[in-house]
């Protein structure tokens, strides 16, 4: 049985657990490893987001870094200049929260003024000193994910002696020091990685295994869309077949978010919104069916 959460900040409710929430991505970057400047352009980045919307989201997350793996570091001003209009923007013209999709707090701070209410940090508080502080003070909630490294260093041959528990470790105590720095445990939320510094192996045990996460009382998100794990899994000899954009691929990432949510995500973080739609639907219909109702 999936637990259910109810987080409530400023104008904002997210009811968690009998119906899966999608966070819809709004990369406002040029080399985003799935449709890199498709939405760098403001015009275009602020009519994907009321798509997105329209299409379903209950978040929208917008991002001006690309985390692909290898990618370089992008400035806190450069970055802050990609996501700031676009969030004040659709702050204007969508009533669901936005998330800021960064490592820097200068960038979140900046976001949450512009009409951001959650903020989605891949470093975990580890990347910025000052991150936990303005999301102490802001009183937003934070989403906080795994990580083996750096984007920059994250696939660069993963390994792990125990790859549930010592993520299980990490979050744990990510938990705790968030906590520490006046961050409301109510409003946390946990994110295992994927496709963060693991294999593809690692990828399916944290998508198989998600229950493993539950003992740290917060809701758990994933984000799987499109990743390489499911692309080399699909792939043939066709060098095409590791192309983001293919029907394929988007098939096999709804197949991972079917089994996420039977297996206890909450979140689902994904770039093609209506598609998840009809899976969530569909899978929220089938966890709704108890485990007793088949013997």
């Amino acid at each position: 049985m999936i637990k259910n959460y109810d987080i409530s900040w400023a104008n904002h409710h997210l009811k968690l657990g009998s119906r899966t929430c999608i966070m819809g991505i709004l990369n406002v970057t040029p080399d985003s490893f799935s449709d890199g400047g498709k939405f760098f352009a403001f015009d275009h980045a602020v009519s994907q987001a009321e798509k997105l919307v329209a299409d379903g989201a209950d978040i929208l997350d917008v991002g001006g870094e690309s985390t692909r793996p290898f990618s370089d570091v992008v400035t806190e001003e450069e970055e802050t200049r990609r996501v700031v209009p676009v969030i004040e923007a659709i702050a204007r013209r969508v009533s669901v929260p936005i998330s800021i999709d960064t490592t820097k707090s200068g960038v979140a701070r900046r976001a949450i003024e512009a009409g951001a209410s959650i903020i989605n940090d891949v470093g975990a508080l580890r990347m910025d000193a000052d991150m936990a502080k303005v999301a102490a003070a802001s009183g937003v909630p934070v989403i906080l994910m795994h990580m083996l490294g750096t984007p920059k260093t994250m696939q660069v041959a993963p390994e792990y002696e125990n790859l549930l528990s010592e993520i299980r470790t990490f979050l744990a105590a990510t938990i705790s020091h968030a906590v520490s720095q006046g961050i409301l445990r109510s409003r946390i939320i946990i994110d295992p990685g994927i496709g963060f510094g693991k294999t593809i192996h690692h990828n399916l045990m944290l998508i198989r295994c998600l229950s493993a996460f539950a003992s740290l009382d917060a809701p758990i998100l994933i984000g799987p869309s499109r990743k390489s794990f499911i692309r080399n899994l699909l792939k043939t000899t066709d060098p095409e077949g590791l192309d983001p954009g293919m029907e394929s691929i988007e098939t096999g990432t709804q197949a991972i978010v079917a089994a996420g949510i039977l297996n206890g995500a909450h979140i689902l973080r994904v770039h093609d919104v209506a598609r998840t739609m009809t899976t969530v639907r569909l899978m929220d219909a089938l966890k709704g069916i108890s485990d007793a109702s088949c013997d």
